[in-house]
């Protein structure tokens, strides 16, 4: 099973510098801890990501030599950033019993104009075979595009990647919201939520005003899993802010939300 716990649940993601959610990241690891069994997680860099690839416009074209150096300092500044973000959750995660291995991406994927193209799966399924739980996140990654050299990975790329080489028997995207609805429900308080969404559906989903999220937002996500749905494995989105509802998912229950299928 692959786990995708959003940057959005566990940093505060319009905040103006990284900045944990402790109390989220408390209970959702506490809810993780119920089901580690041949288990994958991979977060989102809220705050601790988008600030910087946003800063320094990471995946951007590069200008000229300063324009380099410049992304240079970023991709810098942005790793260490999401490295320390995976390292408070997978402490987290150690205090609630579970076996987290944290895993840089950026040691082990490279992209072709933002998309995966180089990327050895083999020792993530090396840690799930001896009892470990991989916790991989979004990442600034060296891209083979002479253009722009370095591109943002999200981690939604990550886990429809992941899903399909490993042939995931399920995928979870936790996120803020319910799921996929008819319109958006900030504005339309008609507006349904899908519990079935497939490529025909007609959907919405919600903008993200402040562009903080670089990675394309719920759009981008609800892209990377009717990918997926394509070859043939399905996945869910529920809303990680709702107490239960990740333990509710991990353990096989019914929980309110969207399938992508």
């Amino acid at each position: 099973m692959i786990l995708k716990i959003g940057g959005s649940a566990i940093t505060i993601k319009d905040a103006k510098e990284p900045t944990i959610d402790e109390e989220n990241l408390d209970r959702i690891t506490q809810e993780v801890s119920k089901y580690n069994d041949d288990l994958i997680i991979v977060h989102g860099a809220g705050s601790y990501g988008h600030i910087y690839a946003q800063k320094f416009g990471i995946g951007d074209v590069i200008g000229n030599v300063n324009d380099h150096l410049y992304k240079l300092e970023g991709v810098c500044r942005t790793q260490a950033s999401v490295q320390l973000l995976n390292y408070m959750v997978c402490t987290k995660l150690h205090e609630k019993g579970v076996p987290a291995i944290g895993i840089k991406p950026s040691s082990f994927i490279v992209t072709d104009n933002k998309r995966i193209t180089l990327c050895d799966t083999e020792v993530i399924k090396r840690y799930v075979d001896n009892g470990f739980v991989p916790v991989l996140y979004g990442d600034a990654v060296l891209d083979y595009n002479d253009y722009m050299k370095y591109a943002i990975i999200s981690g939604d790329q990550i886990i429809a990647y992941l899903a399909e080489q490993l042939k995931a028997d399920r995928v979870i995207l936790s996120s803020d919201v319910d799921g996929i609805y008819t319109d958006n429900p900030k504005t339309n308080p008609d507006a349904e939520l899908l519990e079935v969404v497939t490529k025909d559906s007609e959907y919405v989903t919600t903008a993200n005003n402040d562009q903080s999220d670089v990675t394309g937002g719920m759009s981008g996500k609800v892209k990377e899993l009717l990918d997926l749905a394509d070859k043939g494995i399905q996945s869910q989105i529920i809303n990680a802010e709702v107490p239960g509802n990740i333990q509710l998912a991990v353990s096989g229950q019914k929980v309110k939300g969207t399938i992508i299928k």
